[in-house]
C-alpha cells in the first residue's frame, strides 16, 4: 500500500518540540489509551513497537492512562515480557466466542476468564512492584438507577444521556470518576480535575483485577463490579462512560502526551458519540501527540472499516476471526511506518499542527 498510512498531529507545544528535536521517548510523560473494544486491534502493532522498542530503555517512570480496552492494553506493561503479554491479550480477545444469544452473565464470565489468563496473579505482583510504568485507569462509579442491572439501569442510562446532551458536567449527577493508580504514583496530573466528581484509589493486589474488569464493563453488556476493595462502596462500570476518548485537563503533565488512537476524532464521553459538535482538539491539548490511521488505511481493511463490537452479531465466527486477524496484521504497517519516520527524523516533516 503506497502513501502515508498514519497521521501525526500535535498541539502547539508538542508540534514545536517535534519540529526541533524529533519524537524522543524521554520527552513522553504520559501514554493515553481510549475505550473502543476491538477497535484497538489496528493499534496492536504500535503497542508492540512502543512496549518492546521505543520505551525499552526507559528508566524514568512512564505514566499510562486508559479506559476500558485502553487500560487492558496497557496492563501488558510491567509484565516480564510486555510484547508477549500484548500478543496474548490480542489472541485471547480475537478468539472470543459466545452462544447464539449470550446474556450478561455469559459475557461477564468470558471476560473474567480472559482477564485471569491474560494477567495471572504473579503478573499483578510484577506490575505493582516495578516502577518503570505507572498505571492509571478510570472506572465509573454509578449513582442512582445506573447502579442497578436490567431495565432500571437502562432508565438511568437514558436519563444520563439526556443530561449529558445539555452539559457534560451534568454527568456528575449520575456517575463519579474513579482514578485507580499505581501505588507508587501520585497521579498528580489528574488531581485538579473538576469537570465532574473525581476520587483517587491506589491499586493493590486485591483490587487490580476487579478494577480492570470494571473499566471494561460496558453498560447493559457486562455486569457491574460491586464494592471494589479500597474504593468507595458501590457499582462500578466502564470508564468510557465518562472518559471515552478523554476531554480532561492535561496541563499538569510535565512533558508530552503520546496518544495512539484508532479514530481521527477524539470523542470526550460515551454519550458524545452522536454529538458531532462535542470533540476534543489540539488547542485544548497543546502537549499531546495524536497518532491515527489515515482514511486510506482504513479503506484498505476488510469491509472498509476498523473492527468493532457489532462484528459479533454481523459476521460468522470464521469470518470474524479472519477479519480481526487481518486487521491486526495490517496494523503492523502503521508501526513500521512510524518507526521509520522516528528513526530517520522524517517525523519532523510529517507532524502537523493539530488545531
Amino acid at each position: 500500500m503506497a502513501g502515508d498510512l498514519i497521521r501525526v498531529r500535535a498541539g502547539r507545544q508538542a508540534w514545536q518540540q517535534i519540529k526541533e528535536q524529533g519524537l524522543r521517548q524521554q520527552d513522553i510523560e504520559l501514554l493515553l489509551g481510549a475505550s473502543g473494544g476491538p477497535k484497538w486491534f489496528i493499534l496492536q502493532g504500535l503497542d508492540r513497537y512502543f512496549f518492546g522498542d521505543f520505551f525499552a530503555a526507559r528508566q524514568r517512570p512512564l505514566n499510562t492512562l486508559g479506559t476500558s480496552a485502553g487500560a487492558w492494553r496497557f496492563a501488558s506493561l510491567g509484565q516480564q515480557d510486555p510484547v508477549a503479554a500484548s500478543d496474548l491479550f490480542c489472541r485471547l480477545y480475537r478468539s472470543q466466542t459466545y452462544s447464539a444469544k449470550p446474556d450478561v452473565a455469559e459475557i461477564t464470565e468470558e471476560a473474567r476468564k480472559l482477564l485471569h489468563e491474560y494477567i495471572p496473579d504473579a503478573a499483578v505482583a510484577d506490575i505493582l512492584q516495578q516502577d518503570r510504568f505507572h498505571h492509571h485507569w478510570i472506572v465509573t462509579r454509578c449513582r442512582g438507577l445506573t447502579a442497578h442491572e436490567g431495565k432500571r439501569q437502562l432508565l438511568g442510562l437514558l436519563g444520563s444521556a439526556a443530561a449529558n446532551s445539555v452539559s457534560r458536567k451534568w454527568l456528575g449527577r449520575f456517575y463519579e470518576r474513579v482514578v485507580f493508580h499505581h501505588p507508587h504514583a501520585s497521579a498528580e496530573f489528574s488531581r485538579a480535575w473538576r469537570d465532574m466528581p473525581t476520587v483517587h484509589v491506589p491499586l493493590s493486589e486485591q483490587n487490580f483485577k476487579p478494577a480492570l474488569l470494571a473499566t471494561g464493563s460496558i453498560p447493559m453488556v457486562l455486569a457491574g463490579v460491586k464494592d471494589i476493595i479500597g474504593a468507595p462502596a458501590g457499582t462500578y462500570r466502564d470508564g468510557g462512560i465518562t472518559d471515552y476518548h478523554f476531554d480532561v485537563d492535561l496541563s499538569a503533565v510535565p512533558g508530552l502526551v503520546l496518544y495512539p488512537h484508532f479514530h481521527q476524532q477524539v470523542v470526550p464521553g460515551w454519550f458524545d458519540k452522536n454529538l458531532g459538535w462535542r470533540r476534543t482538539h489540539g488547542k485544548q491539548w497543546p502537549n499531546v501527540i495524536l497518532i491515527t490511521p489515515t482514511d486510506e488505511f482504513i479503506a484498505s481493511l476488510p469491509y472498509g472499516k476498523i473492527p468493532d463490537r457489532t462484528d459479533f452479531a454481523k459476521l460468522s465466527v470464521p469470518d470474524r476471526f479472519a477479519y480481526w486477524q487481518q486487521a491486526v496484521q495490517q496494523g503492523q504497517q502503521l508501526a513500521a511506518q512510524l518507526q521509520e519516520w522516528i528513526e530517520s527524523g522524517e517525523i519532523r516533516n510529517k507532524v502537523a499542527l493539530w488545531s
